[in-house]
Formats: C-alpha cells, structure tokens, sequence
C-alpha cells in the first residue's frame, strides 16, 4: 500500500485574451511548448500530470520564464472545443507541442504538418493515422502508447476475480472518441472472453446522458459488470460513471488508478504520470534538435493493479487474498 502525494496545482491557461498575444509573453529567446489536454482544466489530475512534466524538464536544464514557457489548453471533454484549441494552439507557433490522447492529437496533425508533436496516452497510433511506423514514425509526431496486448485479458481476469458472479460485461466506449472507433480495445477483450467465461456487450455512448441510461438499463439484469474504456468521454465523465455503478452495485474495472482513487472499485492500466516523466525527455531532445519523426514511439514500461477496499465492502464483494497481494495498491 502506498500514499500517493499531489504534486501540486498547476496554473492553466484560460485567460480571455488570445493563446497568441499571450505567447508573444515569453523571454526573449526563450522556448515555448504548448499543451492540448483533453478534460477540463479543473480535472485534478491533468494538474498532477503536467506537474510531473513540468518537473522532469526543470531536472533537464529548462527554466519556465527563463528559457522556456508553457501554455496549455483544456479541451473540457468536447470534440469540437478540442479542434478548435489545436488551431489556435498551432497559430501560436510553439517550438513543440505535447497533446494527449488519439483526438487532441489527431486534432493538432489536421493543422500543422511541421511543429514537432509529441503524445502520450494514444492507444493504436499506427492503425490511427498518427504514425507511419513505431520504430520510425516520420513526419513531425511521436509519443508514448498506452496500451500492450494482454490488456483486455487482464481487465476481464480482475474483474472475474473481484466477482465470481459475473458472466456479463458492459464494454462502456465513445466511438468518436475511442481508438478505432471502439474496436481496437473490443477485439482485445472479446478474444479473451470466451476463456473467463463471460459475455461481453459493447455499448457506445457519447455522453452523459446516454452513458446514465445505459447503464441503469444494463443493470435490470443480474450478474453483470462493468469494463470502462480509456476515452476522452467516459474519461470526461468518470465521476458519473463511478457513482452509478455504486448505485446499481456493478463492479467495474477502469483503466486508470485515480479513477479508483475516486471511488471506482479497480483499475488495471498504465501509470499515466510516467508516460508524462517520459514524454518530457523526448520534448527535451525536440528542442536540442532532433526530429521527432526518428524517434521511435515508446510503449508503456509500468502497468499497475489498484483497488479500492472500501468500494468493494460496499458492492457486498470479499476480495480474495491472492488478487490483493497482487495489487500494487489498496486502497481502504
């Protein structure tokens, strides 16, 4: 068990002015990268991520307001807002910029083809678009995926373990927002179902509402859970989606361990703060000079199992010991 500390509030940028006056800001001679996130610029944890960032880029020689400036934009969990924060972002003319997930990023090619683009949580870049290859991605992007092939097994596995009872599950995605529409994460777990012994049944929602109803219709019908996909939508939407499984009493797995930290009741997934730490060194290199394009795209080197003792006692669920010693966290 581990206590994880808030690394501090990161200042935003959304000042009424224009990105681009505000840049003309900067020191003279010094750097700029721009940021394009796709939730809310109140979500705690992209504060939490852009300061691991921040500090990672402070411990390889750069200074904000001495030899380089970040300015970052929230896409709030909108599709349209995050298209239009790229244009502007792009006018700004940063020397590099850092964009996550498959839509923020997609976003940011439809309008620049030259300024040096890096990603981070972006699940299938290659099959996207975003890529040419991994190992030489050419043209101006690369970044760090968040995904490895044995995933979707692994959501299944935990969430079978945390309920034996359980022989449906939910697949919860956005198609305009989810890799491949949906179906690059699908085909990941429905490979793996047929040997947990559970049914999957992919649902696709594209907002709150819908995500409310689905959810509350899913749960007319016993022994059935949840898997929750990595999306800017149910991403934008988790604390929706947290109490109503809570509601319903459907345990759901996730993809990220602040979800589980809010309430959810597990997560199994990426360590998100470290594809950040990460992306850091690789804008580092951009501005010394290297290109992107020959930079190879990096996969996800830490994976963790969080869960949430307190969620589980409240759904009735008794944990198996062997499933907590597994965990990387419990949280009680």
């Amino acid at each position: 068990m581990r206590r994880r500390d808030f690394l501090g509030v990161v200042g935003g940028a959304a000042a009424p002015w224009p990105l681009l006056a505000r840049a003309q800001q900067r020191p003279e001679g010094a750097r700029q990268v721009g940021i394009l996130l796709p939730f809310a610029e109140t979500d705690p944890e992209s504060r939490v991520h852009i300061d691991i960032f921040r500090k990672r880029l402070n411990e390889l020689g750069w200074a904000e307001d001495r030899n380089f400036r970040i300015v970052i934009r929230y896409g709030a969990g909108s599709t349209e807002r995050i298209r239009n924060l790229a244009k502007e972002l792009v006018a700004s003319k940063p020397d590099v910029i850092l964009g996550r997930s498959t839509p923020v990023t997609k976003s940011i090619l439809l309008e620049t083809k030259s300024i040096p683009t890096i990603f981070v949580v972006v699940s299938d870049p290659v099959g996207d678009g975003i890529v040419s290859s991994i190992a030489r991605p050419g043209g101006n992007v690369t970044g760090f995926t968040n995904v490895e092939a044995s995933l979707g097994g692994k959501w299944l596995e935990v969430l079978k373990e945390m309920s034996p009872t359980v022989v449906r599950a939910a697949v919860i995605f956005d198609p305009k927002t989810s890799p491949g529409g949906g179906f690059y994460y699908s085909r990941l777990i429905e490979s793996a179902a047929s040997l947990i012994s559970i049914k999957t049944v992919s649902i696709p929602v594209h907002d709150a509402g819908e995500i409310e109803h689905v959810i509350v219709a899913f749960a007319r019908e016993p022994n059935g859970g949840l898997i929750v996909l990595p999306d800017v939508t149910t991403g934008a939407n988790r604390d929706l989606i947290v109490r109503l499984a809570a509601a319903h009493h459907l345990p759901a797995i996730y993809s990220y361990h602040y979800i589980v930290e809010a309430g959810g009741l597990a997560s199994y997934g990426v360590d998100v703060g470290d594809l950040y730490r990460r992306a850091a060194d690789y804008v580092d290199r951009v501005l010394r000079g290297e290109q992107p394009g020959d930079l190879p795209v990096q996969a996800p080197l830490k994976f963790e199992l969080v869960i949430n003792l307190k969620t589980a006692k409240a759904l009735g669920l008794t944990l198996p010991p062997t499933l907590l010693g597994r965990a990387d966290e419990v949280i009680e």
